[in-house]
């Protein structure tokens, strides 16, 4: 099993490249899909949530209100760290899991999509870490583009480590910068790579 960490601050195309791997082969690990899951009402993370911001981050539906939590989380950095401390140590139980499970089959490469992967985690741990990156300004119109206000979009952006700290501490670089065709051709060039590497001689 190749050891992969695929990452990339928030709209630069992440999700779009993991895609792609995944057509192409690769075993994905998606630590968002983990989240959601983990989130779900009923779940001992949900409930510790819940117990700590108030019925207030509930939707109407029952379930987490994410705009809500965003919005409080984002004004409040306290509130964040106290977030992340319920939330990220039962996603890296599950990460590792899955990654068991699927280092229990017959090999290949597994990506593990993770957001905050050089926020929250040790890069060293990867047999090789791909970073997705697109300049600030197209990544800002993509998250107007979702629905969020200038001012909430920029924070968001605060909240990570400025993608040109990460370029140099990653393996590979994919930038997401014009068509999805080029991204597509950039993406499949790195993938070969990926290949080439699992299968070199330990």
């Amino acid at each position: 099993m190749f050891n992969v960490g695929l990452t990339g601050n928030i709209a630069a195309g992440k999700s779009s490249v993991a895609a792609l791997l995944r057509a192409w082969g690769a075993t994905i690990i998606d630590a968002d899909a983990i989240v959601r899951e983990l989130q779900q009402p009923g779940t001992p993370v949900f409930q510790a949530i819940v117990a700590h911001f108030g019925p207030g981050i509930v939707g109407t539906d029952g379930g987490l209100d994410r705009a809500a939590l965003r919005r409080r989380i984002l004004t409040q950095p306290e509130e964040r760290k106290l977030l992340e401390s319920i939330v990220h140590p039962a996603v890296e139980a599950e990460r590792n899991r899955l990654l068991a499970q699927a280092g229990s089959g017959p090999g290949g490469i597994v990506v593990n999509d993770i957001p905050l992967l050089f926020e929250a985690m040790d890069p060293s741990r990867f047999d090789a870490v791909l970073l997705v990156d697109a300049p600030e300004p197209l990544r800002l119109a993509r998250l107007r583009e979702r629905g969020l206000g200038s001012a909430e979009a920029e924070t968001l952006l605060r909240t990570q480590i400025p993608a040109a700290k990460k370029r140099d501490r990653a393996d590979f670089v994919i930038d997401n910068d014009a068509t999805l065709d080029l991204l597509r051709e950039r993406a499949w060039l790195t993938w070969r790579k990926l290949l080439s590497r699992s299968r070199a001689p330990a």
